[in-house]
């Protein structure tokens, strides 16, 4: 038995099909791990890696900016502010990005915007396999 998976960003279906696990990382509950069988849930997700494990295949793996997740029977959604697929991570970007966050925060060590910035930064960073500097 597999969960009918869906990861729905703005622009378009990310990926869609069979799965027997999806971890990842909600506001309040932090990472959570959905099997067949899970109860219904609801919950806001968290800046972090989402990890599907396809009934066939490799893991796959996605940077996750904010949204929802929703289990209900054996499927689950998420649907995403904004989702990066592991593969199209941009290395360069991320990287200027993490410069440019980690510089605003010298400027200022209480910018939120800075600290959300370098903790996407470097999760990109991290699920394109880049160590950090």
């Amino acid at each position: 038995m597999t969960l009918q998976v869906q990861v729905v960003s703005p622009e378009r279906i990310l990926w869609s099909g069979d799965a027997e696990m999806v971890t990842a990382r909600t506001v309040e509950g932090g990472d959570i791990t959905f099997l067949t069988g899970h109860a219904p849930f609801v919950g806001a997700l968290e800046t972090g890696k989402v990890t599907i494990r396809p009934d066939a295949g490799a893991d796959v793996f996605f940077a996750v900016h904010g949204g929802f997740v929703e289990v209900s029977g054996d499927q689950v959604s998420l649907l995403t502010d904004v989702a990066e697929p592991a593969d199209d991570i941009d290395v360069e970007r991320a990287t200027e990005a993490r410069r440019a966050a980690k510089e605003a925060l010298l400027q200022h060590p209480d910018d939120s915007e800075a600290v959300a910035a370098l903790r996407r930064a470097e999760l990109r960073l991290e699920l394109a396999g880049v160590v950090p500097a």
